[in-house]
């Protein structure tokens, strides 16, 4: 199946951080979700996606082309939400939509006011009096106005009720119902990839940690709970991350085929959290 985005020994230098030679690759009619701690470089790399900041080495292919090659073409093709409202604040929703909506060739009016429906939008209310998650709302409803076959999607959730976070998620699980469509997103909200990714890409400090599967990521990673005289044992398999008390341990351990038959008695496997194998991760050991 063919690739809708490929990340190719991606590096940027920023003043005080470093994206260091990402790659990964993402096929078409899938939903990717991308976490990592605050600082690990996700909004750096999507900003680096949609060209809004240049790679200092490496390739990123959007529909097996490069920006350099036709960002134009790119551009139309992507729904972009980003982390903050880039839109004009001192509008109303319906003016912004008149200035936004002549930019692209396929934008569909009767899909932004079906939207704005669902969503229950003020379309003449300014920008600027709308709340946080309205304006996430508004953002979205933009970003799918134009049938993008690829939308981006830069912590969408971030703001919003329960009540909408599900909705949004049935939203883009209608999306990839086309499988000429993907879908792209960051998150801290661990749980709502667990409920609709296909593919996790996991960052940290500016590196890959990983892009695979999500349901190889569960089948690779356990967490072990067991009483901490055990911990000296456990702690000699290498795990990825470990936390004890006085009276208990517990780890995310990797490569569980090779590693479960080595555990000692009296522990238990558990089926991690994405939060589980971000937090140990990042954390490694600690007591």
């Amino acid at each position: 199946m063919e690739n809708i985005m490929e990340v190719n020994g991606v590096s940027k230098g920023l003043k005080d951080f470093q994206l260091s030679n990402l790659s990964f690759d993402f096929k078409k009619g899938y939903i990717m979700g991308l976490i990592g701690p605050n600082g690990a470089g996700k909004s750096t790399l999507i900003r680096c996606l949609m060209d809004l900041a240049k790679i200092d080495s490496g390739e990123i292919k959007l529909f097996g082309m490069t920006h350099q090659e036709n960002t134009k073409d790119i551009k139309q093709r992507i729904g972009f939400v980003y982390d903050e409202s880039h839109f004009y604040e001192e509008f109303s929703l319906e003016k912004n939509k008149r200035i936004i909506a002549p930019f692209y060739k396929h934008w569909d009016d009767e899909t932004f006011y079906s939207y704005t429906k669902k969503f229950h939008l003020p379309l003449k209310m300014k920008l600027k009096h709308l709340s946080k998650g309205m304006k996430m709302k508004f953002a979205i409803a933009v970003a799918l106005a134009h049938h993008p076959e690829l939308i981006i999607l830069d912590e969408p959730t971030a703001g919003l009720d329960p009540v909408f976070r599900r909705e949004l998620l049935d939203i883009l699980l209608e999306i990839i119902q086309d499988d000429k469509k993907s879908v792209f997103f960051s998150t801290h909200i661990t749980t709502d990839l667990e409920q609709v990714a296909d593919f996790i890409t996991f960052m940290n400090n500016g590196e890959i940690i990983f892009s695979k599967e999500k349901d190889a990521i569960f089948e690779d990673y356990k967490i072990v709970k067991g009483p901490s005289e055990l911990a000296g044992e456990i702690q000699s398999l290498n795990p990825v991350g470990m936390r004890k008390t006085d009276v208990s341990i517990e780890a995310l351990i990797t490569d569980v085929h090779n590693v479960a038959p080595l555990l000692p008695q009296g522990v238990q496997l558990e089926r991690p959290t994405l939060e589980d194998i971000m937090y140990y991760t990042v954390k490694g050991i600690t007591s």
